[in-house]
């Protein structure tokens, strides 16, 4: 009931106690003095009734008075417990409006927002009693891969168990917050004035957080082994900002995750100059698509020589400094995001030029292989944006080879398989590349829908010289026959190379032995000067 309807209420209480009211008195009226008279002719009975005239009027008076204020007490105390009620909710609500906006929902643990200013005041306690901190950046290892093969209810659970651990293991002043998906951050407070000192303080918080976080966790029925690669960055109260330190502690992270699971790295003045040419080379990458880049081709030839097709390679040619390596920028895009549309115009400008080719008929029969990174593949809408690329250009899809490294296809296989099997139907072909350097079994292998292995050039660059690579040559060569796949080699650079691997079966040859990767317009002079003189 609303306060509307409890005030019309009450009012309509009061008019009918005065309604009765108005009745008694008429009442009264007729029961006068001078009727009481007329109607009773006994002089005793008239004083008793006359006096019991005035208790009556009295009694009625009161009965009436004291319904009303009961109704009007209890509409009062409805109204004051309704408004009680209102405002523990109101109370409530407020809470969890601040338990959002300051704390993660799955954890419980601070968010970036209160991390920033729970950092931004251990800067100032820095100041004043002269001691340094640490910001501890941490990354928990294979979560992805976890999350996609285990579901994301075991990640959640695995998530508030980590942050659990995390959180009992270090001081009630410092501060564990959640930052992203498996991310958190640590602030330290109160470490030695002396910088050597508080950085082994530090190290040896990271490595208490490693010890309790490997060990194994048991979740909805699985045990789970976890490790977590964390980034250092030092602050004393006279320098750094909030923002600062964290992107410092960022990149000490990565540095960390790059060298293996469960690394420690510290920030340093190296890193700093890293760091600030990230900064710059992420701004350049978003302006970069589509004019900047380039296809560059290296041929990939048959046994005789014969020019097959080629392997299409992103080339990123800045307007001020000038061509970018692959090495310097896939990573970043791959971190950023920006590598799913820099692989749709790579795939685009592929198939664009598969289409131009079926024009000439001598080239109508080259393939371009395109390297797909996992973040493309790992997109709920690949194949569909696959399909639509080659329907959009009208390229022939048995000309298109997309190649797929080891460590995408055993994740998740099932999944997997049911992207490249409807890819495949189409006439798409897959390559597996950087074959050797994965975990693929023999099993998952079997299972996948490819046409060609690719053996990793890892193992050609020395399959002369070391008996162990000329081994795993052979065997990759050896397997590829016997599962009726196609075997390619990349990395050819000498005679004695091709010649090895051609003795060995390898009928196909990719590398600077033969071609380094080339523009287009050099790349096609190539091919119609392989044909004037095969």
């Amino acid at each position: 009931m609303g306060e509307q309807e409890i005030r019309q209420d009450a009012k309509a209480g009061v008019r009918k106690v005065v309604l009765a009211y108005a009745a008694f008195a008429s009442l009264w009226i007729l029961l006068s003095d001078e009727t009481v008279g007329f109607l009773v002719r006994d002089p005793d009975l008239i004083v008793k009734v006359s006096q019991a005239k005035g208790w009556v009027f009295v009694a009625v008076t009161a009965l009436l008075l004291y319904g009303l204020l009961t109704r009007l007490v209890g509409r009062l105390e409805q109204s004051l417990r309704r408004e009680l009620a209102s405002e523990t909710e109101r109370r409530h609500a407020e809470e969890q409006v601040h338990n959002l906006s300051f704390y993660d929902s799955l954890t419980g643990l601070p968010n970036r927002r209160l991390l920033f200013d729970r950092l931004g005041q251990s800067l100032l306690a820095g100041r004043r009693s002269e001691t340094r901190g640490a910001v501890l950046f941490i990354d928990l290892d294979g979560f992805r891969a976890l999350n996609d093969t285990r579901g994301h209810e075991v990640g959640d659970s695995l998530l508030v168990e980590i942050a659990r651990r995390v959180a009992a293991n270090v001081h009630r002043e410092d501060t564990v917050a959640r930052v992203g998906s498996d991310e958190f951050v640590v602030v330290v407070n109160g470490l030695s004035p002396e910088k050597d000192a508080a950085a082994v303080a530090a190290r040896e918080i990271g490595e208490r957080i490693q010890a309790v976080v490997g060990q194994p966790f048991e979740v909805h029925g699985h045990e789970i082994q976890s490790s977590v690669s964390i980034g250092i960055s030092m602050f004393s109260g006279a320098d750094g900002t909030v923002d600062e330190l964290l992107k410092q502690a960022d990149a000490s992270m990565f540095e960390a995750r790059s060298l293996g699971r469960g690394g420690i790295r510290f920030f340093d003045a190296t890193m700093q100059a890293a760091l600030e040419e990230r900064v710059r080379l992420e701004d350049w990458l978003h302006k970069a698509l589509p004019d900047q880049f380039r296809l560059y081709y290296q041929m990939q030839v048959d046994g005789a020589g014969a020019i097959q097709g080629a392997e299409v390679l992103i080339r990123w040619l800045h307007p001020e400094r000038g061509m970018i390596p692959p090495s310097e920028f896939i990573p970043l895009a791959e971190e950023t995001g920006m590598i799913q549309p820099i692989g749709r115009w790579v795939l685009e400008t592929a198939c664009r030029q598969l289409k131009a080719w079926e024009a000439d008929v001598a080239m109508r029969h080259l393939k371009l292989a395109v390297n797909v990174s996992a973040r493309q593949f790992r997109q709920e809408d690949f194949v569909r944006e696959v399909l639509d690329v080659v329907r959009a250009t009208g390229a022939d899809p048995a000309n298109l080879k997309l190649e797929l490294t080891e460590s995408m296809v055993v994740e998740n296989i099932d999944q997997v398989v049911d992207k490249m099997a409807t890819l495949k139907a189409t006439g798409i072909q897959f390559s597996l590349d950087d074959f050797g350097t994965g975990f693929s079994s023999l099993s998952c292998l079997r299972r996948l829908p490819l046409d060609q292995l690719k053996i990793d050039q890892s193992f050609v660059r020395d399959v002369t010289e070391n008996a162990n690579d000329a081994a795993i040559v052979r065997t990759i060569i050896a397997l590829g026959q016997s599962l009726g796949l196609e075997v390619i080699a990349e990395g050819v650079e000498t005679a004695e190379q091709r010649n090895f691997l051609a003795v060995h079966g390898c009928a196909n040859f990719q590398g600077y032995f033969f071609s380094r990767p080339v523009p287009l317009d050099d790349f096609e002079q190539q091919f119609s000067a392989a044909r004037r003189h095969p």
